[in-house]
């Protein structure tokens, strides 16, 4: 990577908790995909608590963006590739609490739309947010989730993340957001909802994800196609196995610092 030095940007801490997501498919997924957006979403924005709730709906052909890397899972398995994600912001760790009631209705509605649901959710502090733009918009985003290699610990990849793989990011200069989670080990009880398959090998498990935020689609493509995505593997080998990139069609916002909006923003 580049020798320049980079000011760090400003950062934010939260507890957050993404929501894997994969659409049914006895129906159209268009029509799975517009019920999540509509009818499910007025349960989960009225969940008291929320700092930020966020709809990420990925793009439907997803196949993996990322650089073809020897030893590296860079291709989506077919039937792990993710439809979209619930990504929910607390305003405090014990904001859960609060919310079972709303939760529960959630639990209950799942079947009508989804047919494989798994939360990730990380330490208190652990969701963060850089402001790597301030005050310039987002065209286009990205999601990268990372699996990380069996013989590398929990506290070395999360140091990895926060003080490898950010500044790297950073760096490249041409991000307009960056969020990163990285993630408690996966628990199906945390999200164990009736009627939904909730089934998740261990060599499937995902332990981080990064957020990347563009000016456009074509900023987009280039980071993916240029040399800096070759930079950053060479960075992320010793430590990652499987690295999933999706292009992302659409970033919905219900909740937004604490209020929840009359229509969600785009």
């Amino acid at each position: 990577m580049s020798k320049t030095t980079t000011k760090t940007p400003d950062v934010s801490k939260h507890f957050s908790s993404s929501i894997l997501l994969w659409m049914r498919t006895d129906q159209p997924r268009q029509t799975g995909m517009d019920y999540w957006k509509g009818p499910h979403s007025g349960i989960i924005a009225n969940t008291p608590g929320q700092l930020e709730y966020r709809q990420i709906h990925l793009a439907e052909a997803n196949p993996g963006r990322w650089l073809a890397t020897p030893g590296v899972e860079t291709a989506v398995p077919v039937d792990r590739k993710i439809d979209g994600i619930a990504e929910v912001t607390f305003e405090s760790p014990l904001s859960p609490l609060a919310g079972r009631k709303q939760t529960a209705l959630a639990y209950e509605d799942e079947i009508n739309v989804f047919r494989r649901t798994l939360l990730y959710a990380g330490p208190p502090n652990s969701s963060r947010w850089y402001d790597v733009a301030p005050g310039e918009g987002v065209g286009s985003r990205a999601v990268v989730y990372l699996r990380r290699r069996s013989d590398v610990g929990t506290i070395d990849f999360h140091r990895f993340v926060k003080k490898s793989l950010v500044p790297a990011l950073v760096a490249t200069g041409i991000l307009k957001e960056l969020r990163t989670q990285v993630f408690l080990p996966w628990s199906e009880k945390l999200w164990d909802t009736p009627n939904v398959a909730h089934d998740n090998p261990g060599d499937q498990h995902l332990h981080a994800s990064v957020i990347l935020g563009f000016a456009d689609d074509v900023a987009r493509d280039a980071f993916f196609t240029g040399t800096q995505v070759g930079d950053l593997t060479d960075l992320m080998v010793p430590y990652i196995s499987a690295i999933h990139a999706y292009d992302v069609a659409a970033t919905l916002t219900y909740v937004k610092n604490g209020e929840v909006l009359p229509h969600y923003e785009s």
